[in-house]
């Protein structure tokens, strides 16, 4: 796997994009999925369930103002991991780490993100 083929590095340069709803192509059937959405102060939400509820997710999100950065990634069998940060304007927003189950056919199965702005891990 190298950056430009990776399928998180593709998921999160769709969310950031003018159509972020095309991530919907990238789900295979019978996907799962939680984001755990850490907002500071101990405070979360976990966002969770199928398409659906990832549709639900796609309507309430801020559209084109974060933009994800991928930092690292690996891929181990069918599960590509990654750690990144989100950025608001340039400027550091969290930290997120992401894994996707993928299907024989490159689809995600599953995904879980969890993301914090408690930790800037540039600055380590």
């Amino acid at each position: 796997m190298t950056p430009a083929d990776g399928v998180l590095d593709r998921w999160f340069a769709t969310l950031d994009s003018d159509e972020p709803e095309r991530i919907l192509d990238m789900l295979a059937p019978g996907f799962r999925f939680s984001i755990v959405f850490g907002t500071g102060g101990g405070a979360a939400t976990d966002f969770a369930g199928s398409r659906a509820e990832l549709e639900g997710y796609l309507d309430q999100r801020e559209k084109g103002v974060l933009t994800h950065h991928v930092l690292s990634r690996a891929l181990v069998g069918r599960d590509e991991l990654v750690l990144g940060q989100a950025r608001r304007a340039g400027a550091f927003e969290s930290t997120f780490v992401a894994s996707a189950r993928l299907a024989p056919d490159g689809r995600v199965t599953a995904l879980m993100i969890g993301r914090s702005p408690a930790l800037d891990i540039e600055t380590i």
